[in-house]
């Protein structure tokens, strides 16, 4: 029986993550897991703890360790996860990464590897202010890299409605990459030393970015 592919995409905001992972999802099956949608739909509930969370990634920082763990841990066991998946966004922080170590080792659960993009912060700040998305659909575009064919129609649903993240500003960029620097890191070295890192440089197109992971995983990208 092949062996399912588990694997966390990392790397600074805006390298490529979320879009990689969507691809893997698309051509290989992948349960693709984004903690940061996951968290935003939980920001967007009416309750006191819901809109503590929302300000707090509007101001470009994480939520607590606790609330990440438990809501990953839940996921991984639904019907959907049980041929593979990638957690795109988690961990982001030391505690996160050894918890989810823990986690897998208790549920019998291996990772096939940990593989993270690398960008430069001028690329990422670039990436992120030009970004947006189908208000319908949620198709992402970006004001120099990836237009839609007819412009201001979304090429997947045709709509004409488009939106920007909150969150997707110069100042929030910059706290971002800072606290990905403080808090992240730690955890590249750790899965490192566990000989599970694998490193991709993320500045090319987005195919090219992809045919590097694809092969890594040894999976064929054009089927």
């Amino acid at each position: 029986m092949k062996r399912p592919i588990r694997i966390v995409l990392t790397g600074a905001p805006g390298c490529g993550k979320g879009t990689q992972a969507r691809l893997l999802h698309e051509k290989a099956g992948l349960c693709h897991l984004s903690t940061g949608e996951m968290l935003r739909q939980f920001a967007s509930k009416n309750t006191p703890l819901a809109q503590n969370l929302k300000a707090a990634l509007d101001r470009g920082e994480f939520a607590t360790d606790e609330m990440i763990v438990e809501m990953v841990s839940s996921r991984i066991d639904e019907e959907d996860c049980q041929k593979g998946f990638i957690l795109d966004g988690f961990p982001r922080t030391l505690p996160q990464a050894i918890a989810l170590e823990e986690i897998l080792t208790q549920k019998n659960i291996d990772l096939i590897c940990v593989i993270k993009i690398q960008v430069p912060d001028e690329v990422i700040i670039d990436r992120i202010l030009g970004r947006y998305a189908c208000a319908k659909c949620g198709q992402g575009y970006h004001d120099k890299h990836l237009k839609p064919k007819i412009s201001g129609v979304c090429d997947i649903c045709g709509s004409t409605e488009f939106i920007r993240r909150a969150d997707d500003n110069r100042q929030t960029v910059e706290n971002r990459l800072v606290n990905y620097r403080k808090l992240t890191y730690p955890t590249i070295s750790y899965f490192e030393k566990l000989g599970l890192l694998r490193t991709v440089d993320g500045t090319g197109s987005i195919e090219n970015t992809a045919h590097k992971i694809f092969e890594i995983l040894g999976l064929d990208i054009s089927k």
